[in-house]
Parts: C-alpha cells; sequence; structure tokens
C-alpha cells in the first residue's frame, strides 16, 4: 500500500486520507490539527446555499480558512439550483479549491428541506441541481453521499452514471441507507461497485475506527482515498498514524504530553477566533474528547462544565495530565493492579452523541 495521493480534478491531493465535514465540529480550529497531522484535504463543516445567499454571520463564519488550509474544499447543501450555483460562485470567490455537494445528510432538518440525502429521493432535481452546480464551477465539483435513501429507492449505483455525465470530479461514499442514519455496520462492499461503476476517484467513509483500518478498506475496496470523521475527535494523530500503516512504519502511541499538547493548542485555537469567553463553553466538547477513556474522566468533565474563566480552564486541564503523569499512567494503558483516580470511564471509550447537523456528521460517523 502506499501513501501517494491522487487528483481530483485538477487538484492532486498529497495523500489519500481526509478529514470529513462534521456541522457543529470541524470548524477551523479542529481543522488545523487534522492538516497538521497529515490530512491531504480537509472540508468545511456544511453550509447553507440559501444562507450563503442572505449573508448571514454564522455561515459565513464557517468559511473561515487559513493558508495552510490548502486545497480549499467547502461542503454546500440546499435543494434550489439556482441558490446552489450562486452560493458556489460566491465561495469560488472566496478562494474554495474545490466544491463538495451534500447528498447524504439523512437528518430531519436538513432532509425536509429536499436537500442533503433527500435528493436521493429526486433524481431528476439532483440532475438540475449537478449541472447548475458544474455551469458554475471553474473548480473540482465533488459529491458526497450514501448508498441510497432506503433499498430501492436512490440506489447510488443508478446515480452513478448521472454523477458522471453530469462532470463530477469525485465521489465521497458512506455505504449505510440514509433511512440507517448511522445504525448497523458500514457495508464497504457497496464501495467496492461504485469505484467500478464511476470513472473518476470514489472515496471511502464510514467505521473507519483505526489506522489499520485504512489500507485494509481501500485494498479490499479500490477506493483512491479515505474519508475519516468521528475517530479524529480529540484524535488528530490517526492521520499520521494511518500515513505510518500506509508506508508500512509502525507508529508510536500517543503520549500524555503529545495529548495534552494537543488539548492546549486546540483550545488556544478556539479562544484565538471566538474569544476565550466563547471558548470555554465550546471546550467543554472538546475537551471531552481528548480525555475520552482516561482515568479520571468523569470527574474531570464534571470540574470543566463548572469553570467559566479561560485561565482557569487552561490550569485544570494540566493539572489533569500532571496527575495523570504522576500516578503512573502513560496514555497506553491503565495504571496496574488498581486506577488510583477512580474508575476510567469506560463509557467514553466511543465517541459522544451527534451535536447538531453534519456537513456529513449528520450525526456522528467514524
Amino acid at each position: 500500500m502506499s501513501i501517494s495521493g491522487f487528483h481530483i480534478g485538477s487538484i492532486r491531493l498529497a495523500n489519500p486520507l481526509i478529514l470529513a465535514p462534521l456541522a457543529g465540529v470541524t470548524d477551523l480550529p479542529f481543522r488545523l490539527l487534522a492538516k497538521e497531522q497529515g490530512a491531504a484535504l480537509t472540508v468545511t463543516e456544511m453550509v447553507s446555499a440559501r444562507g450563503l445567499m442572505e449573508g448571514g454571520r454564522r455561515t459565513l463564519e464557517l468559511l473561515d480558512t487559513h493558508p495552510l488550509e490548502q486545497p480549499y474544499c467547502v461542503q454546500l447543501f440546499g435543494s434550489v439550483p439556482e441558490y446552489l450555483a450562486r452560493a458556489a460562485e460566491i465561495v469560488q470567490d472566496m478562494g474554495a479549491q474545490i466544491i463538495d455537494l451534500n447528498v447524504g445528510c439523512p437528518v430531519k432538518k436538513v432532509a425536509r428541506q429536499g436537500a442533503g440525502a433527500a435528493l436521493l429521493k429526486d433524481f431528476p432535481l439532483l440532475t438540475r441541481i449537478l449541472k447548475a452546480l458544474r455551469k458554475a464551477c471553474r473548480v473540482p465539483l465533488t459529491v458526497k453521499t450514501r448508498v441510497g435513501w432506503r433499498p430501492g429507492e436512490g440506489d447510488v449505483l443508478d446515480l452513478a452514471p448521472i454523477l458522471a455525465g453530469e462532470g463530477v470530479d469525485a465521489v465521497t461514499l458512506h455505504p449505510r441507507w440514509a433511512v440507517q442514519m448511522f445504525g448497523g455496520q458500514a457495508d464497504w462492499t457497496k464501495a467496492a461497485r461504485l469505484v467500478e461503476a464511476f470513472p473518476g476517484p470514489v472515496i471511502g467513509n464510514g467505521d473507519i475506527t483505526r489506522p489499520e483500518d485504512i489500507p485494509q478498506k481501500m485494498a479490499q475496496t479500490g477506493v483512491a482515498g479515505v474519508m475519516i470523521g468521528r475517530a479524529a475527535m480529540g484524535n488528530p494523530w490517526i492521520f499520521s498514524q494511518g500515513l505510518a500503516v500506509l508506508d508500512g512504519r509502525p507508529y508510536e502511541p500517543v503520549s500524555l504530553d503529545d495529548r495534552l499538547a494537543a488539548a492546549l493548542r486546540h483550545a488556544r485555537l478556539l479562544a484565538d477566533r471566538e474569544g476565550s469567553k466563547h471558548a470555554v463553553f465550546r471546550l467543554r466538547t472538546v475537551l471531552m474528547w481528548y480525555s475520552r477513556g482516561l482515568p479520571g474522566a468523569t470527574t474531570f468533565r464534571r470540574d470543566v462544565y463548572r469553570i467559566k474563566d479561560f485561565g482557569e480552564l487552561e490550569a485544570r486541564l494540566e493539572q489533569y495530565f500532571e496527575t495523570l503523569a504522576r500516578i503512573g499512567f502513560t496514555g497506553e494503558g491503565f495504571p496496574e493492579p488498581e486506577d488510583p483516580m477512580g474508575q476510567a470511564d469506560q463509557t467514553d471509550s466511543s465517541a459522544p452523541a451527534a451535536v447538531g447537523l453534519e456537513g456529513d456528521l449528520c450525526a456522528m460517523e467514524p
């Protein structure tokens, strides 16, 4: 297996690893951490075409970027071809180098607008949208989708010739039906079949939880790349570790020092972007990711939820990790023969529940 990348239209990606767009999660600080760990491409949280046309402040904030975030990819959602075309023109003027259309979000707030995965129920409308976008886009156009709305309705294999015919440059597939939401297991055999049916690059997404999953899924399906979402929450190292596995190299386990440094950097990036007062509230969720599965995590999070000052929050974070180091916890396993800080929070070994919409979090996906 190789770490070599692939082309999306005229854009060459340095390697096959991509950060999934997750609404309420993959803001600019999150995306920068993923880029620093080797993600070849990051994607904005999904952006409403209507909201963009109306110039909403929150919508425009979703488009914040940084010179490190190259190529700059924006994901749009909507159901009105003219709005999506105009939104594509706006984000291109703002520097977007790839535009992605969300055809995969199954949550009611999106689907009841006829957007996201609901477009899988209306191929004629989706075709009109793709025509309008292709005409408006001077940059590569991609689509992120599901295998269909439900079995027998909106199958992506039936959609593949439409995507190719309308000039879509690459497709990302989350191989679950929309009606499954995030239940059951992702069926990656669907990705293998889409690779055969679509002439451009296919990117697989779903149930990637550890670095070793990446080469396994690529070898099984022939996908050009792998998109990682929930598994990157509090764990940006999955990209550098994934690249090591693809290159046949061992990777170092994440140390306590690594985890603390990343948590502090994430906190400070949030404070720089949003102000320390607002960052404190965002960090109540973010620091949960970095303490997931660690000894004493429940007590730490309870303390974090009471703190309202950014400096105090930083101090409590450092104190927590210093205590872990003092009791001999390395980050590679729990102290033996007992956990001096209380039972480790085993319920946190999986990612937290969804927080808002997705770009395709649309609830959370690995």
